[in-house]
C-alpha cells in the first residue's frame, strides 16, 4: 500500500543558489513541525511546481539531504524523512549548513576533541588494536587510497567515548568526515600516519590532555588545507 505523501507549501525560490535554498526549504518543514520523520515528501515534479525549480535542481538537493542522513529515497516507494532524525538532530543542522565549509570543520572539531578526550579514558585494549589496525592500513595502502581506514579510525574513537547521549552524533561526525575528505585532491599518507600514530599513543597512555592536543593539530591542519582548497588559494 502506497504512502500518501504531504503537500509542503512553501514558497517558491529564487534563482540563486536554488539546490542549496531547496534544501534549506526541505528542512524547515522539519524544523518548524509542518512535517516529521518517517513522512513521505512530494514527487519531484510536485517539488518542481511548488517551489519553482527544476528537476536538475530538485535532485542536487534530495541527494545533498541524503548524503546528510535527513532523508531517504526507496525505489517505487518515494523519499521520505528518516526515522532517525528525532535522535539526530545534528544531521537537520548539517543540511542547513551544507555550503558552509568552515563550519561544517569548525563543528567535526568541536565534536572530536570532546569526544578523543572521553575516549582517553575509556577506550578498550580491544579498541586500540582496531585503531592500530586503520593506522597500518593507512601505511600500507596504494595509490594514497586510505580513506576507509581513515574514517575507521576516527569512528572507533567515536564509539570508545561509550556516552549513550553523544553517540546520536557519530553519524553526523562521519558525514562531515566525509564532506571534508572529498574535497582533498592530494594526500600525504605518511603525515597522516604521524598524526594518527600521536594520537593513538596518547590514548593508550590513557591521556585525555596529550590526546585532545594531538587531536587538534591533526584537524587543525585538514581544516587549513581544505579552506585553502575551497578559495582557491
Amino acid at each position: 500500500m502506497s504512502v500518501p505523501s504531504k503537500k509542503i507549501g512553501v514558497q517558491s525560490v529564487s534563482r540563486s543558489t536554488l539546490a542549496k535554498q531547496v534544501v534549506d526549504r526541505i528542512v524547515q518543514l522539519l524544523v518548524s513541525g509542518q512535517m516529521k520523520a518517517g513522512d513521505k515528501l512530494p514527487p519531484e515534479t510536485e517539488l518542481m511546481e511548488e517551489l519553482d525549480v527544476s528537476r536538475p535542481v530538485i535532485r542536487e538537493a534530495l541527494s545533498a539531504l541524503e548524503t546528510l542522513g535527513v532523508i531517504t529515497r526507496k525505489t517505487r516507494e518515494g523519499t521520505f524523512f528518516n526515522n532517525k532524525i528525532g535522535s539526530h538532530p545534528f544531521s537537520v543542522m548539517l543540511a542547513l549548513a551544507v555550503d558552509n565549509l568552515p563550519a561544517i570543520i569548525e563543528a567535526r572539531m568541536a565534536l572530536e576533541l570532546g569526544l578523543v578526550t572521553m575516549a582517553a579514558e575509556k577506550i578498550t585494549d580491544e579498541q586500540l588494536a582496531a585503531l592500530r589496525e586503520t593506522i597500518d592500513g593507512i601505511a600500507n595502502s596504494k595509490d594514497n587510497n586510505y580513506g576507509d581506514y581513515d574514517k575507521e579510525f576516527h569512528r572507533i574513537i567515536a564509539v570508545s567515548a561509550n556516552n549513550p547521549i553523544v553517540e546520536g552524533m557519530i553519524d553526523s561526525l562521519l558525514i562531515t568526515h566525509h564532506k571534508i575528505d572529498s574535497l582533498i585532491e592530494t594526500r600525504e599518507r605518511d603525515l597522516t600516519v604521524s598524526h594518527h600514530e600521536a594520537i593513538y599513543s596518547a590514548l593508550e597512555q590513557r591521556n585525555p590532555q596529550e590526546a585532545f592536543q594531538h587531536m587538534y593539530n591533526h584537524l587543525n591542519y585538514v581544516r587549513q588545507k581544505v579552506l585553502k582548497l575551497s578559495t582557491g588559494e
